[in-house]
């Protein structure tokens, strides 16, 4: 991890190098531009180098340690195929019905559960309408709602299998059974919107967000070296089993905002747990957007969070 940023930082310094000697020129040059812009060229070559140092002990001598010890693929049946559903909710009154409904006529869904963080509108109204257990979570912040929602579902003693998801109906109960499909493999099952023809032509997802929520994946991929695959760091849309969350769930912060999604998967992955990527469907949401994807500078600011947050264990996040 320490090496692709290092890297990251000397393609930075070189980029920047390049662009400034044209700026030098128009300034009219001079000696001590020139020994500045020389500068900036020869030293970005130094966490170059100490980046692929460090990457390279990773890669070829510390990844046979790292990676899990299990010599054949996981594979423990799924016995209870019932899953129960939590889905966090924030003035979705526009959507929310729509999403129960959709959910709880899954075969496999046995419950819904609709967590609003103190919603303004009729969200908690609807959700109840619709046959949901609605709830709601008084402490403002993604995080806290989806704490609630993994807590609420643990306290429904008949289920084995919790799916997280949002009530927004950027996701389809359909996509249940992929996930099911994958669940013998992994305590997580965690959905992804990076495959190509399984998005709608215009969603929240933006190209800006795609790549730049694929980098932090592959950030929190090289911090866990060899132990999973992540493409996609900020979708809500997973299923866990029961015994994996009541491990999972004290060892989260639910402080730490609209970053949770990654907080979640790196304190999984820090602990253990077997997680599986599986490509789901994304489509565009009913309603405004209230998290990262309202426009490309706040996801920047998301995604630089999500990378301080990785890089120091989440704790300036979480207070």
């Amino acid at each position: 991890m320490y090496g692709v940023l290092l890297m990251g930082l000397a393609t930075a310094m070189y980029l920047a190098g390049v662009l400034f000697a044209p700026i030098r020129h128009l300034m009219g040059g001079g000696p001590r531009l020139l020994a500045i812009n020389e500068w900036i060229v020869w030293y970005s070559g130094v966490p170059l180098v100490v980046g692929l140092c460090l990457a390279g002990v990773d890669l070829f001598v510390l990844l046979r340690v790292k990676r899990s010890p299990r010599d054949d693929v996981r594979h423990d049946p799924i016995h209870r195929r019932a899953v129960i559903v939590a889905l966090t909710a924030y003035d979705d009154a526009d959507s929310i019905g729509d999403a129960v409904r959709d959910f709880r006529a899954h075969p496999a869904v046995g419950a819904v559960i609709v967590v609003s963080n103190n919603s303004r509108d009729r969200t908690l109204a609807c959700a109840t309408e619709a046959g949901a257990i609605a709830v709601n979570e008084t402490r403002q912040g993604y995080g806290y709602c989806v704490y609630r929602c993994l807590s609420e579902a643990l306290a429904q003693a008949d289920y084995d299998l919790v799916v997280l998801c949002e009530g927004d109906r950027t996701f389809r109960a359909y996509d249940i059974d992929k996930l099911l499909a994958y669940a013998p493999h992994a305590d997580i099952v965690n959905g992804t919107r990076t495959v190509e023809r399984l998005r709608a032509r215009t969603t929240q997802l933006s190209t800006f967000m795609y790549y730049g929520n694929l980098f932090v994946g592959k950030l929190l991929e090289a911090k866990h070296l060899g132990a999973s695959t992540i493409t996609d760091v900020g979708t809500t849309y997973k299923l866990c089993r029961r015994e994996a969350l009541v491990r999972l769930l004290p060892q989260l912060r639910p402080a730490v905002n609209l970053e949770f999604n990654a907080h979640f998967l790196d304190v999984a992955l820090g602990y253990g747990f077997d997680i599986v990527e599986c490509p789901i469907t994304f489509h565009p949401r009913v309603g405004v957007s209230k998290g990262g994807n309202v426009s490309n500078r706040r996801a920047l600011r998301v995604g630089l969070r999500m990378v301080f947050g990785i890089v120091c264990s989440w704790r300036p996040l979480a207070t």
